[in-house]
């Protein structure tokens, strides 16, 4: 079962991902020589991670070797499958850090479990010499892992082959926790192969911890559908079952409740009947966007706004339905959506790439000069992608601001 694409839309070019991919493949082109049952030439030997007798510069350098073309292609391939996403969500920095930091903690694990796990991950030449770790697998993992945690709900098109060849849809959770993590590095595992389980297991707690950390602790944007989102409402509903099971107030060390009549103000059908549509509408437009449906929620988001336009969105779902009704060519409504993001969201990480897409939208195709410059100087300083920014210059050149 091969993971061939997801339905993730990137917002951003992951530049750190390729340059990684290129890094790794370029080292490989340089060090890969097979002779006598090595993979890596002789000057290259040193950088290979010797769990037995490592020196700390092994811990990063191995991840940067690879022992055949199959290893380098595989492990590049799920590095471009889930690396561009994890890269989009945080930012090349970010993003490189984490990588770099990945590959050295599953070096670290796969040193100190390597010998003692009961699936042994490495054959021995001798008792104390074991032949060399080395490849991004670890750091892949911890990419993967992270990609687990920021979009669990995401569908991975897997591509299957048993006695026919077909794709199917799968959660990302389900897939890459029972088929990658469980299946492939537990179940499946054989105990005479030359895989490095153990690195992997340890870059996959990696990622996935420290993906949960940073959501916890508020220094990654939050998603109403990241793995964090997802265990706080399992949290809640399982705090409410206790609650309503122990027949008490659990505000008042269990005491019995005390039931208050409370005073029903009637409302008028008219009222009642908008009240439920708005609840219908906004249902539809979160069960939408779980199946990655953005089209049809962004027209049940039209129709809301028509019932009630002070309705407002979490900030992704809306900055989505947003860009999507910029590519369907809705211009008004697009910017209406847009400026609705900005009024309710101002202090997003990426405000100024709104505020490019509302003077691009005012300035070609709605006929707004005025508001069109108002937004372009506001994003023309905090721009930093040289397309981007070369799109703002040009279009305030144009207009004259």
């Amino acid at each position: 079962m091969l993971p061939i694409r997801t339905n993730v839309s990137l917002r951003q070019t992951p530049y750190a991902n390729y340059a990684l991919i290129a890094i790794n493949v370029l080292a490989f082109l340089l060090t890969y020589y097979p002779h006598e049952g090595v993979a890596v030439r002789n000057w290259a030997d040193k950088l290979q991670l010797y769990p037995a007798m490592w020196r700390y510069w092994q811990f990063l350098t191995y991840a940067f070797l690879h022992g055949g073309f199959m290893h380098i292609i595989g492990n590049m391939f799920f590095l471009y499958i889930f690396g561009n996403n994890v890269n989009d969500k945080l930012g090349n920095t970010k993003y490189t850090m984490f990588y770099l930091l990945a590959a050295i903690s599953s070096g670290i694990g796969h040193t100190a479990l390597a010998g003692q796990t009961a699936v042994q991950p490495i054959p021995m030449t001798d008792m104390f010499y074991p032949v060399p770790t080395l490849g991004a697998s670890g750091a892949v993992a911890a990419v993967t892992g992270a990609f687990l945690v920021l979009y669990p709900k995401t569908l991975i098109t897997v591509l299957y082959f048993f006695f026919f060849i077909g794709t199917i849809e799968l959660p990302a959770l389900w897939f890459i926790a029972l088929k990658m993590i469980i299946l492939d590095n537990y179940v499946a595992a054989d105990p005479s192969a030359a895989v490095a389980y153990t690195a992997h297991l340890s870059g996959y707690a990696f990622g996935i911890g420290v993906m949960l950390v940073c959501l916890a602790m508020g220094w990654l944007e939050r998603s109403q559908f990241d793995l964090w989102a997802l265990i706080e409402r399992w949290n809640r509903r399982r705090e409410y079952r206790g609650s309503v099971k122990q027949q008490g107030d659990p505000f008042v060390g269990g005491r019995q409740r005390r039931h208050a009549r409370a005073k029903v103000v009637p409302q008028a059908p008219e009222q009642a009947e908008k009240e439920a549509t708005i609840q219908k509408l906004r249902k539809e437009i979160s069960t939408r966007l779980l199946q990655r449906n953005v089209s049809t929620a962004a027209e049940a988001y039209l129709e809301l706004m028509k019932i009630d336009s002070a309705q407002v969105l979490a900030r992704q779902p809306l900055l989505d339905i947003a860009n999507n009704l910029a590519s369907s060519s809705k211009s008004a409504e697009s910017a209406d959506a847009y400026e609705n993001f900005l009024a309710h969201y101002s202090s997003y990480e990426h405000v100024e790439q709104v505020r490019l897409m509302l003077g691009v939208l005012y300035a070609r195709y709605l006929d707004r000069p005025a508001e069109a410059i108002k937004h372009l100087r506001q994003a023309v300083d905090r721009l930093r992608d040289p397309g981007q920014l070369q799109m703002c210059r040009t279009e305030l050149d144009r207009l004259g601001g």
